[in-house]
């Protein structure tokens, strides 16, 4: 008899989905993942499944979140706009670290954990899971109310 799969089967499947299309990403538009980059990643619709574009709008923003897929419509067809805290607006070289945690929102919706958006982020651009998190919470810092304001640029 067939082994019944688990949620947690679904979960590490999904989970090694990911990671494998973050590893694609890096050898079609790495290793060097910068804006000119990014823009092409955000056309390619096998990678990218809805039309993105990139604004640095904080308006959609929760105080802590730095980036946020805003769909621009009731069905994801209609697209999304990765709305960017427009702190980064001067620092490009982190965008695409933003950016590739959002897309795997915008990729698998709500079936997406952030562990699952951490995996396709860090496979993209080369890192350990670990390592793309702590810049992931170095980049949040950057913007977090309760830090922004006590000397971290």
């Amino acid at each position: 008899m067939p082994k019944q799969l688990t949620a947690e089967d679904a979960r590490q499947s999904l989970r090694d989905h990911v990671a494998t299309k973050g590893a694609e990403v890096r050898a079609k538009f790495g290793p060097q993942l910068g804006c000119a980059e990014l823009n092409r990643l955000l056309e390619d619709r096998k990678f990218v499944r809805y039309p993105c574009t990139i604004a640095f709008d904080a308006t959609p923003l929760l105080p802590e979140e730095f980036a946020y897929p805003k769909p621009l419509g009731q069905r994801p067809d209609d697209g999304f706009r990765i709305c960017i805290h427009p702190h980064f607006e001067t620092d490009l070289d982190a965008v695409p670290a933003l950016v590739l945690y959002q897309l795997v929102a915008v990729n698998y919706g709500d079936f997406a954990s952030p562990e699952d958006a951490e995996a396709f982020g860090a496979a993209a651009l080369g890192l350990t899971r670990e390592e793309y998190y702590q810049r992931l919470c170095q980049l949040a810092d950057r913007v977090s109310p309760a830090t922004a304001g006590a000397g971290n640029s």
